[in-house]
């Protein structure tokens, strides 16, 4: 939709000199990206980050959630929504779970989206109760000196490129017009190889974070959405002990757990029928679709399995790192 463009687009002009300077590609004939630091950006995606550079002052209890676009965000913001709440007291009454309220994307608040605005560069985020918990879609490069250097901890989720191109090809269909009508299949997959897309490269994405957690385990950690779904307690357990909330009564609590946060009990829920993300104007229930595994098998040829799992294979090369193809 028009408005929901407008609102990804909208930039302050004290931003238009540096706009000028950097090279500049149209995502799917309707979003300008500027490239800036080997990564493309929405022009108020751009300047909320110069912001966080400038601005963002971490603790060393915050907890920063990290993902490219459509791997698993709203889930890893779900999931570690509910293990902080839960030492704080939070009451099993499904009425009181904040879920059944708020929509996951709006649990985390993104940076550059939610708290770094066009209308409040600089917020004080000083007021704000430890540990606190955010969210953001940057490149490691494009954090701030102060989440780098400080005590605070990292949770990095990527997921297979293809399921990944797919979930972006449904998710921004959901703002397009029924006169626009869904973008080609075709020429989102040649955007997405070539790693024009909002915060991508997804490739370069996902390899900076893969070294830096290697070289610091202790604060960042890696998560794969397949492992999520294919050992969902067995990575619960992993994700709790890295955010210092062991559970105590394994078993009961994380099963309970995982249904708060399953995609079918929040796709369910009021507030994500028919609620929407004030930040871009979509709605909420385009960030919650599908959440399978394998999905891109409905909408590649053999020809581009092939080639994205080439392109996978020569960025990945050397890495130590394994995604599923």
């Amino acid at each position: 939709m028009e408005n929901t463009n407008a609102l990804l687009n909208h930039s302050s002009h004290s931003l238009k000199p540096l706009l000028d300077q950097l090279p500049k590609q149209c995502f799917w004939d309707d979003l300008d990206l500027h490239q800036w630091e080997g990564f493309w950006y929405l022009p108020r995606h751009l300047e909320a980050a110069k912001s966080i550079q400038a601005h963002f002052e971490a603790r060393d209890d915050d907890v920063i959630l990290v993902s490219s676009i459509k791997t698993g965000t709203n889930w890893l913001k779900a999931l570690c929504f509910s293990i902080m709440q839960r030492q704080t007291g939070s009451n099993d009454v499904e009425e009181e779970d904040p879920l059944v309220k708020i929509i996951p994307t709006l649990c985390v608040r993104t940076l550059e989206a939610h708290v770094y605005t066009p209308n409040n560069p600089s917020p004080n985020l000083s007021g704000m109760p430890s540990p606190r918990l955010f969210h953001t879609h940057l490149s490691y490069n494009a954090l701030s000196d102060s989440i780098k250097n400080s005590g605070s901890k990292i949770v990095y989720i990527t997921r297979n490129p293809k399921d990944t191109l797919v979930s972006m090809w449904h998710f921004f269909n959901s703002t397009r017009t029924p006169e626009q009508g869904p973008y080609p299949f075709e020429k989102a997959f040649e955007g997405f190889c070539d790693g024009i897309h909002p915060f991508g490269p997804f490739f370069d994405h996902v390899l900076e974070y893969w070294m830096e957690s290697s070289k610091m385990p202790h604060k960042i950690l890696f998560l794969k959405y397949e492992d999520l779904k294919s050992d969902p307690k067995g990575e619960l357990k992993r994700l709790a002990s890295f955010l210092g909330r062991p559970f105590v009564e394994e078993e009961e609590e994380i099963d309970k757990l995982l249904w708060r946060c399953s995609l079918e009990r929040l796709k369910n829920l009021e507030v994500n029928k028919n609620g929407s993300d004030p930040a871009s104007g979509i709605s909420s229930s385009a960030f919650l679709r599908l959440g399978v595994v394998g999905d891109w098998k409905n909408n590649f040829t053999t020809g581009m399995k092939e080639r994205l799992d080439q392109i996978t294979s020569m960025k990945l090369e050397g890495s130590g790192l394994q995604l599923e193809t």
